[in-house]
């Protein structure tokens, strides 16, 4: 749900105009506008660079994932690897259109949390990878674009923490 839906929504939830502060984080996310669009299209432009770069990253941090035996062992797993860091990328894309941390949140990351321990992958492993996709999407971004972006990151990081 984008600030404005919820704003909007919350605001006939209870029969009321919005209040002066909602309309203030309004006027904040609208002047945001034009940088959100293209910190999403960045990241969706180069998307194939971030995800080679935090691939890079993750096994120079953990090699033992490629190695015999590791989670990401040989060109199918490390494929499926690759596919959940473009996932990553994507959410946190919508994230950063919609100006809110709900499609993070929608997405359930107790769940994802869940479902990467029933397949046997290290749940520290993936904060790394987090940081690493993070530490990628940042190298394509002025420092004013990546402090648009880091909470997202940072949220998603702290959901996989608990």
């Amino acid at each position: 749900m984008s600030v404005v839906t919820k704003i909007i929504a919350n605001a006939d939830d209870e029969l009321r105009y919005p209040s002066v502060g909602e309309l203030e984080s309004l006027q904040s996310y609208f002047k945001t506008s034009e940088k959100r669009i293209k910190v999403s299209s960045i990241l969706r432009d180069k998307e194939q660079n971030i995800i080679q770069l935090a691939s890079k990253a993750i096994f120079k941090l953990h090699p033992e994932y490629i190695a015999p035996g590791g989670n990401a062992e040989g060109a199918r797993k490390r494929s499926l690897c690759l596919r959940d860091y473009g996932w990553y990328l994507r959410i946190v894309t919508y994230s950063i259109l919609a100006g809110d941390k709900d499609s993070i949140e929608n997405i359930g990351l107790i769940g994802v949390k869940e479902m990467y321990n029933s397949l046997g992958v290290p749940i520290l492993g993936m904060i790394d990878s987090i940081e690493c996709l993070k530490n990628a999407t940042l190298d394509f971004l002025n420092e004013d674009e990546g402090l648009l972006v880091l909470p997202y990151f940072d949220f998603v990081i702290l959901g996989m923490s608990f």
